[in-house]
């Protein structure tokens, strides 16, 4: 068929069916000035004035537009380069595209558009998003609800048995035991949730990701058993990330444990690292990814494989295809969470019976691995002490909690309740205050401004902050930095003292 028409009476037939088709069809010259301008009438817009001299898209109908889509995009196009943009002109969505104006010599001479309104189509796709942000939701909140149950009832049995062996011999301790794993495994759930959720608090440095493959592989091993063999592919010239190391090995742990379930007569996992490079073409095509250098992440299986329905929702909290009883479904969700809190993008690729690959990409740094990026608390010999400890809490029960931890350590202990009380405290007290640990989120007066209405008080005193909060919420309160110590909510009483005794030996 061809391009044009060439009949008699074909140019009419052609502006008849230009003033009837339900889009606004424009042209503009090399200023930008528009020169022809149909359709506008039938999506309601009334041309202002009687001309277009000198007039902008949005001008020619008294359109107030935010931010200068049009003239940007349209500045693109004299470039030579075609662009599809959404707008909002007068309270009314248009999805618009703009390309170079050629005229008979091929130089390009303006701008041609068109613009669809698209204002019904996007209210019906919020409708959807919001219905299934509701189902999400609700799935999110039954699982937890399931899990945290669970959980529940075990302490509270498993504290009802030990009472009933108080006076007995030998003591509950299997029992206390019993209720001090119930107590780890809700706190882990609570960390998945965050990392779900992409406000875990982090603590990002220049990591070399071959070297965290390298030294993780070992309890990866483990892990999955000796009926799955565990391949190693690592680029030798690999770039660094920005990251938190403890998450990089979650994300590793989270992705081979999957694959593993999906291998239940054995098989091959294969984690290989690149450099990559998403173009702009790529990201067009991948939604969720901005073009530039990666640092690329494979999990490779040669397992049962999912098919496409399973795809569409495998990264959706508390969303398994595992037996009941196996698995939170909270592992791919956690990685997701982890990725996007990174800066990153993640992909799977996967078919029945033909195994999964799952695909990480993390922004490259362009610069040297961090030595000292490790996350574990180096070996303590002897976490107790002789110090004075400034303990503040406004949850009266983990106030003297961590204060019967402390002083069983053979620290001092000095208490308050709030940032105001301990104020008072450090103003009152005679001797040295070595240590302030304080919560964040506290009535009257927070974490934060206590920290250096003390340090102005005492300036050789050292700070621990504690808190059981988001890492946004955490940053909203002025605490989050590669310099300030944080302990997080809930802690082990080893996990306590030893972060006490590592905030008293750090440098001034």
């Amino acid at each position: 068929m061809p391009d044009t028409w060439t009949g008699a009476g074909d140019e009419a037939a052609l502006r008849l069916l230009a003033t009837r088709v339900p889009a606004i069809l424009w042209s503009t010259d090399r200023d930008l000035r528009v020169t022809t301008c149909t359709g506008s009438p039938l999506l309601g817009l009334r041309k202002k004035g009687s001309g277009f001299t000198r007039l902008t898209i949005p001008l020619c109908f008294g359109i107030e537009e935010t931010g200068g889509v049009s003239e940007a995009a349209q500045r693109r196009a004299l470039e030579g380069v075609p662009v599809n943009y959404d707008v909002e002109w007068s309270g009314r969505w248009f999805r618009c595209h703009v390309a170079p104006l050629l005229d008979a010599r091929g130089d390009i001479s303006g701008v041609v558009g068109a613009a669809v309104e698209i204002t019904e189509s996007r209210r019906l796709e919020a409708e959807l998003i919001q219905s299934q942000k509701m189902e999400c939701i609700g799935r999110l909140a039954g699982g937890i609800a399931h899990d945290f149950n669970n959980l529940l009832t075990s302490v509270l049995g498993y504290a009802e048995l030990a009472l009933l062996k108080l006076d007995q011999d030998p003591p509950p301790r299997h029992e206390i035991e019993s209720i001090r794993d119930s107590g780890l495994r809700a706190a882990e759930l609570t960390r998945q949730l965050l990392a779900f959720s992409r406000k875990q608090v982090t603590q990002p440095r220049i990591l070399d990701l071959n070297s965290i493959v390298e030294r993780f592989s070992p309890i990866l091993r483990r892990t999955i058993g000796e009926d799955v063999e565990l391949r190693l592919d690592l680029s030798p010239e690999l770039a660094c990330v920005r990251a938190d190391r403890g998450q990089l090995e979650q994300i590793l742990m989270n992705l081979v444990v999957n694959s593993r379930d999906a291998m239940p007569t054995g098989g091959i996992v294969t984690i290989r690292t690149a450099n990559c490079e998403a173009t702009e073409e790529e990201a067009r095509v991948r939604p969720g990814l901005k073009p530039g250098a990666f640092v690329g992440l494979s999990v490779v299986d040669t397992g049962v494989g999912m098919d496409a329905a399973t795809q569409t929702h495998l990264f959706e909290p508390f969303f398994t295809t595992k037996e009941l009883g196996r698995g939170t479904g909270l592992g791919l969700s956690t990685v997701y969470g982890i990725v996007k809190q990174s800066g990153g993008y993640i992909d799977v690729a996967s078919s029945p019976g033909r195994g999964s690959r799952f695909e990480v990409l993390l922004p490259q740094v362009d610069a040297p691995a961090d030595l000292n990026s490790s996350t574990t608390i180096p070996s303590i010999r002897d976490p107790k002490g002789v110090e004075t400890v400034l303990l503040v809490e406004d949850e009266q029960c983990l106030l003297l909690l961590a204060g019967r931890i402390l002083t069983g350590g053979g620290y001092t202990v000095l208490t308050a309740r709030d940032g105001v009380e301990a104020l008072e405290v450090c103003r009152k007290h005679s001797g040295s205050i070595h240590l302030l640990l304080t919560d964040v989120v506290m009535p009257r007066m927070g974490g934060a401004e206590l920290a250096r209405e003390v340090r102005s008080l005492r300036p050789p005193c050292k700070v621990l902050f504690m808190s059981g909060y988001s890492g946004d919420h955490i940053a909203s309160h002025g605490v989050l930095g590669p310099e300030v110590m944080l302990l997080e909510k809930p802690f082990t009483a080893d996990a306590l003292s030893a972060k006490v005794r590592k905030a008293l030996d750090c440098p001034a």
